[in-house]
């Protein structure tokens, strides 16, 4: 018996079990034949994260090696990076970051239904990109002093053996990691779920706390300057955009959507 499997463009990615059942009669025989794994398929025009360039699909899903910028706006550093998302064992490392999730373990069913939605998918990687919401995620952030005991973000060239190490130390999160670190993290667990995924670095980045669109800072009567601000200006930051339509939006926002995992600033 010759059959054929086709899914719905929209169908939930994830592992499988493959069972074929036959009935004879009264009788019902079943025989699991093994599992499979349904990815997001960027070749398929059905398929929300659907990219019609080939060049673009080469680059933004295939492409396992990149280059991250960093550095400030008058000295850009460019940093190679591997994303290995073909990697050995990768793909079962990003699938099982699904399982580890909060939104798994708040309400399993719900969430599994929602994987066939690449915004969700990407919000929930995004969360579990870091570490710092104690939900076993991937990588903890630290910005100052001393790494002596631990990796050096800037030691960090891939992603491959960050995931393995997080993977190897039963999803203890990974010390410790910058903006660049989680931001190719996260481009190779989306790559990898076969979402179209690069990375942006803006340099002079502004992070405006109370969302007033500027950056604030206060003075006394003398000019000194008084440290009651959150706002910050950074040399440069790095985050994700992912591509794939929003039917939730309208299709002018359709494109390049914007995923950031350092955790910085919660998001709402």
């Amino acid at each position: 018996v010759n059959f054929t499997i086709s899914s719905p463009a929209n169908a939930v990615i994830g592992r499988y079990n493959l069972i074929l059942q036959v009935t004879s009669g009264n009788k019902i025989f079943s025989r699991f034949l093994g599992q499979f794994v349904l990815l997001f398929n960027p070749w398929c025009p059905g398929d929300d994260v659907y990219m019609a360039n080939e060049n673009e699909r080469q680059e933004y899903v295939l492409n396992e090696n990149g280059i991250i910028f960093v550095g400030n706006a008058k000295y850009i550093e460019a940093r190679g990076w591997y994303y290995g998302q073909f990697q050995d064992h990768l793909l079962n490392i990003c699938l099982t970051m699904l399982d580890l999730s909060l939104y798994y373990r708040q309400d399993p069913a719900i969430d599994v239904s929602r994987r066939g939605d690449p915004k969700y998918v990407g919000r929930v990687i995004s969360s579990m990109i870091n570490g710092n919401d104690n939900d076993n995620g991937v990588l903890l952030g630290k910005w100052q002093g001393s790494f002596h005991s631990d990796e050096n973000p800037s030691r960090w060239d891939g992603s491959v053996v960050i995931l393995q190490k997080w993977c190897q130390d039963n999803y203890k999160p990974v010390q410790y990691g910058q903006c660049w670190v989680f931001a190719g993290v996260m481009c190779t667990v989306l790559r990898c779920l076969g979402i179209p995924t690069r990375l942006v670095s803006n340099f002079n980045s502004a992070h405006d706390v109370d969302r007033n669109l500027s950056i604030d800072k206060y003075y006394d009567s003398s000019g000194k300057s008084l440290n009651i601000s959150k706002d910050s200006t950074w040399d440069y930051h790095v985050w994700n955009e992912s591509w794939f339509i929003r039917p939730d939006l309208g299709t002018s926002y359709n494109g390049w959507q914007v995923l950031d995992a350092t955790p910085q600033e919660q998001s709402k």
